[in-house]
């Protein structure tokens, strides 16, 4: 688990009045009395696992399970974090990692695991912002943890928030309808947040002429593209709105601020004459 880090200087010689000093205020004298709770909380208090996630987004899942010391490789900068091409300093980070996080799908993955050696314990994130496979997986890396309760904690909060953005959007539907959608794969979780049917995905590969034609027929309203992989405008003349959804949270590794985000992005496309 966590490792605490105390730094002991050597004291080469106390005056008569500075030991009297030292024993009043707790760090001296013939007795070792307990530390009080500002001294627990500077040096020996066991903040939990150590995790090391390689971007924002393991990272908000982490922070969501309860994990408190989570320190993300890929910077908040780079757009498409697979492209991400990792520093020595990096790896560095890696091999003082209770947990290593990470996705299948970077292509640095492999890198990380060697670092990672035999001390760290490797975790591959299930990265999906579907509010049930997120509860899900806050729930499996709480266990790993040991922050079982902070993790129902927040999925308690978390299911309170969501089920207040799903009312607004609702509230938002063009004429009181659900809108139709096409959706890029990872961004398809926005969709159920706003309640909207979806008639069609694309990607993550490049989309064909043929599948252009096809989503075009399905005459959707919203296209809910993904930020990070975004090939621009995906039914050009369609007159479906196109909506940017970002799957990254940001430095604060906040995952509800996510969904928060989407959800004022939806509302304003929605509410587009």
């Amino acid at each position: 688990m966590a490792r605490t880090r105390v730094r002991i200087t050597p004291l080469l010689a106390l005056s008569f009045s500075a030991a009297l000093l030292l024993t009043a205020t707790g760090c001296g004298g013939e007795s070792d009395p307990s530390p009080s709770s500002s001294d627990a909380d500077a040096v020996g208090k066991d903040t939990g696992p150590v995790v090391v996630a390689t971007t924002s987004w393991e990272g908000a899942f982490a922070k969501a399970a309860g994990a408190k010391d989570v320190t993300v490789i890929v910077p908040e900068s780079v757009q498409h974090a697979p492209d991400y091409d990792p520093k020595p300093s990096d790896l560095t980070a890696v091999a003082d990692a209770d947990f290593v996080l990470y996705a299948p799908f970077e292509p640095y993955a492999e890198k990380f695991k060697e670092a990672a050696g035999g001390d760290a314990e490797l975790v591959e994130v299930n990265l999906d912002n579907d509010a049930d496979k997120a509860k899900v997986e806050v729930t499996r890396l709480g266990a790993m943890f040991g922050t079982e309760a902070a993790a129902a904690e927040w999925i308690t909060s978390f299911d309170t928030e969501y089920g207040k953005l799903q009312k607004d959007l609702k509230s938002a539907w063009p004429d009181g309808k659900a809108p139709t959608a096409v959706a890029q794969v990872f961004s398809a979780w926005s969709a159920k947040l706003a309640g909207a049917e979806v008639v069609g995905t694309y990607g993550p590969e490049a989309v064909t002429a043929k599948q252009l034609s096809d989503l075009s027929k399905k005459k959707p309203q919203l296209v809910l593209d993904n930020v990070h992989m975004t090939t621009g405008t995906v039914l050009p003349d369609s007159g479906a709105r196109q909506v940017g959804i970002v799957n990254y949270p940001d430095k604060e590794l906040d995952l509800l601020t996510v969904y928060k985000n989407a959800a004022t992005t939806l509302e304003k496309a929605m509410n587009v004459s």
